[in-house]
């Protein structure tokens, strides 16, 4: 794979790809329909040009969910339900989960957007004490 290249996909590995390691935008979104389609804090999303992508397996696999009267959208692989990267309902723009991606992005997110709508929980999660693993219970 090129320099300019990262490797992608989802967690049991029956997709895969690579893209540019070219994006415009990093955003962290905390609202309330990313919490729900995410089912954690936030949605870490970056946002390229489409022809960035290269499928190199499953690209027929994804099941995409738009919300009816919203820009929500929802691709995911359908034996392990990682969250896959998307085109915008205008088709402009290649939408990438950031966690999909197995390397480093060219940018850092931009902006926490949304931030009125973060979840109660999500500073003093921030804040909490951190383990390398998991932590032994007492």
């Amino acid at each position: 794979m090129k320099s300019d290249m990262l490797a992608g996909g989802c967690l049991c590995g029956a997709v895969a790809f690579e893209i540019h390691n070219e994006f415009a935008q990093f955003h962290v979104c905390h609202c309330v329909q990313c919490q729900k389609t995410t089912g954690t804090a936030n949605a870490s999303n970056l946002f390229t040009a489409p022809e960035h992508i290269t499928w190199l397996r499953g690209q027929d696999l994804p099941v995409r969910y738009d919300l009816p009267g919203r820009r929500i959208s929802n691709v995911f692989c359908p034996v392990c339900g990682s969250r896959l990267p998307w085109l915008s309902l205008a088709g402009d723009t290649l939408a990438v989960p950031a966690g999909c991606l197995d390397g480093t992005p060219n940018i850092v997110p931009r902006a926490n957007i949304f931030w009125p709508e973060r979840a109660s929980w999500y500073e003093p999660g921030v804040q909490a004490p951190v383990f390398d693993g998991f932590m032994e219970e007492a």
